[in-house]
């Protein structure tokens, strides 16, 4: 008898682990998108995938995890237009037969304002790079001296050992500064 109800304690026990809600939060290093965000920036951008550490070179990946853990490097959730709506902004990349060495990645911002969400292209670039975000503050960039002072959260693009780009909106437009290159 006792063998009998801890094989089936040891069954609700699988049960619940495997249905229950919180096993389909998504883990600090996972690159899922909301549910509902999915399928737009699939259609939106197809044959791209996000970027994630398997992605990365081997520099590229240790210089990430140094700063940023086991974080998504393509996908951050970011209250860059400071209006508290859920937005993400997603580095997607896949292969260019018109690009230097054959891939192409897109920096995306994903804004859901009301009902429906706003997916806009910010950058488009070669190769593999990542992002994240930073506080509000001020930024100088290196080229021109031009500060940005941001009054809400920060995206970095980075391009790791060649160039990173800071992008803030100032309350009406997308503005950006070389942070280095």
């Amino acid at each position: 008898m006792t063998h009998q109800r801890l094989f089936l304690g040891f069954g609700f026990l699988l049960t619940t682990l495997v249905f229950s809600p919180t096993s389909a939060v998504a883990t600090p290093d996972s690159c899922e998108l909301p549910a509902d965000l999915r399928p737009v920036v699939e259609k939106s951008y197809p044959n791209k995938k996000i970027v994630s550490l398997a992605d990365l070179s081997a520099d590229a990946l240790e210089l990430y995890k140094k700063d940023h853990g086991k974080s998504c490097p393509g996908l951050v959730e970011v209250d860059f237009y400071g209006d508290a709506k859920p937005t993400w902004a997603i580095v997607l990349f896949g292969p260019d037969s018109k690009s230097v060495n054959g891939i192409t990645a897109v920096l995306v911002l994903a804004h859901k304002p009301d009902t429906y969400w706003k997916v806009k292209t910010v950058e488009t670039t070669n190769g593999i790079p990542v992002v994240w975000k930073e506080k509000p503050g001020k930024y100088t960039g290196v080229y021109q001296e031009k500060t940005i002072r941001a009054s809400h959260p920060v995206i970095v693009f980075c391009g790791y050992e060649s160039w990173a780009v800071l992008y803030a909106w100032t309350g009406t437009r997308i503005t950006k500064t070389w942070l280095s290159d």
